[in-house]
């Protein structure tokens, strides 16, 4: 087959992947924590120089010796977590992490982890089973709008926002979280009230983001051969919440914009690279015939 083919029709691959990952940047936009992707590629075959002896023969190698080139390809999606801007809701489970940190959740129906941004919460119900006695009752507690569990730092389970009746200072009651996560129930008709912490709330530190792969939604996990070591921090020094905020989506739809119409051109340009071999070969048919 042509060379200009291979290298084009390779490419087109490469910048169709390309297109996709803009799009669904684009498309999240307005979500809630969420985390940009961007796309990197690298030449076909150019990157090595020593080929088998196998390889050393004639239209697969260049004047200079070196193996020919056969188009771009996507090697990798990379995670780009800058912060997005925060937006004040007032709300009091609304909650936005400041620096390079990320909630730690429960899947619905397993034990697996899963990390993310959104801190849109809400309270939803749960069995909880007293671990004594192994009596399953019901709780509410705090979880995002997919119904995935945040985490207590102490116990690993969800944090239980419970409303004691017999307890006077808990009346109206209202949840107060601080920077460190620690979540308190007080009673917001009495200015002296102290409250009781319930529980708070589990963080990791991202030290390695390109590591985390994509989870359903706005969700990260781990691949089943990365340890938690090697991606996060338990240190979470430099990660605060804020209550009552939400932050917004890193994509810059400008950006992404520009980035777009840019890999149109290049597609378009591999395009015509592919007709114009192909005209050229028709020529080459015919002039033989």
């Amino acid at each position: 087959m042509n060379n200009s083919i291979i290298n084009a029709s390779v490419t087109m691959q490469g910048l169709q992947q390309k297109l996709d990952v803009l799009a669904n940047n684009m498309a999240n936009v307005n979500t809630v924590g969420y985390k940009k992707k961007e796309a990197s590629f690298e030449n076909v075959l150019t990157n090595t120089m020593n080929q088998p002896q196998g390889f050393m023969k004639t239209g697969r190698m260049t004047s200079l010796g070196l193996p020919q080139g056969w188009g771009a390809k996507l090697v990798g999606l990379q995670n780009i977590m800058t912060q997005g801007s925060l937006k004040p809701t007032d709300e009091p489970y609304d909650l936005a992490i400041e620096g390079d940190g990320l909630f730690e959740v429960t899947i619905p129906g397993s034990n697996t982890p899963a990390w993310t941004r959104d801190g849109a919460l809400k309270l939803s119900a749960y069995n909880k089973v007293d671990p004594a006695t192994g009596t399953v009752t019901k709780a509410m507690g705090l979880a995002t709008k997919d119904g995935y569990f945040v985490k207590d730092t102490a116990s690993n389970q969800p944090i239980e926002i419970a409303i004691d009746p017999a307890d006077p200072t808990l009346q109206n009651s209202r949840v107060r979280v601080d920077e460190q996560g620690r979540v308190v129930v007080y009673n917001e008709a009495n200015p002296a009230s102290t409250g009781r912490q319930v529980g708070q709330i589990k963080l990791v530190k991202v030290i390695n983001p390109q590591l985390l792969g994509e989870a359903d939604g706005n969700y990260f996990r781990l691949p089943a051969n990365v340890a938690q070591n090697n991606v996060f921090d338990v240190n979470t020094n430099g990660v605060t919440i804020k209550q009552g905020f939400l932050e917004q989506s890193n994509v810059d739809l400008q950006q992404e914009m520009s980035e777009l119409v840019m890999v149109q051109r290049a597609f378009q340009l591999n395009s015509r690279a592919i007709s114009s071999a192909d005209t050229m070969m028709g020529l080459a048919n015919n002039l033989r015939g």
